[in-house]
């Protein structure tokens, strides 16, 4: 038996109007399993990361159904939103007290330098794991790849001029 694999892609069934695809974004949601919070805090401090919106469980309009919740969790982040330059990114604690999974993807940081890209990876590695030193590539001035303590995977970059 043959498989066919077509190249074809179906077309967009959304507006391709200039406005509509303003008003399209894609945005990473990660959930840290009830280290939120410390996560925004690293951020903060290692990129400059701006908390934009922050609502706990407990700030709901009603409580979340008995055993939804693992106890203590009431104060945890339901929902929040942080700004990393022009990009936002959203996160929770979830609904999980276990240790997030954060596979497959990473998320790139586009700095203006080198002195900016040394900067940020080297706090972004504190306490994480280092995969692929800062070094010149020939697509970038300065590119790194680093698991932070949370476990996401950060890949910094010098765009080149």
């Amino acid at each position: 038996m043959s498989t066919t694999i077509t190249s074809e892609m179906p077309r967009p069934t959304t507006s391709t109007s200039p406005a509509a695809q303003r008003a399209l974004q894609v945005q990473p949601y990660l959930f840290f399993n009830g280290r939120c919070e410390e996560a925004v805090g690293f951020y903060r401090h290692a990129i400059g990361a701006e908390v934009i919106m922050l609502a706990r469980f407990k700030d709901g309009p009603e409580p979340p159904p008995p055993g939804r919740l693992p106890p203590g969790f009431e104060n945890k982040i339901m929902h929040m939103s942080f700004r990393v330059g022009g990009t936002t990114i959203l996160a929770s604690d979830g609904c999980d007290a276990g240790g997030p999974k954060f596979e497959g993807f990473s998320l790139s940081l586009t700095v203006p330098d080198t002195a900016a890209a040394e900067r940020a990876f080297t706090a972004l590695a504190n306490g994480g794991k280092v995969g692929m030193p800062l070094a010149k590539t020939f697509y970038s001035q300065s590119f790194g790849m680093v698991t932070d303590r949370f476990g996401i995977s950060w890949m910094v970059y010098v765009e080149q001029p």
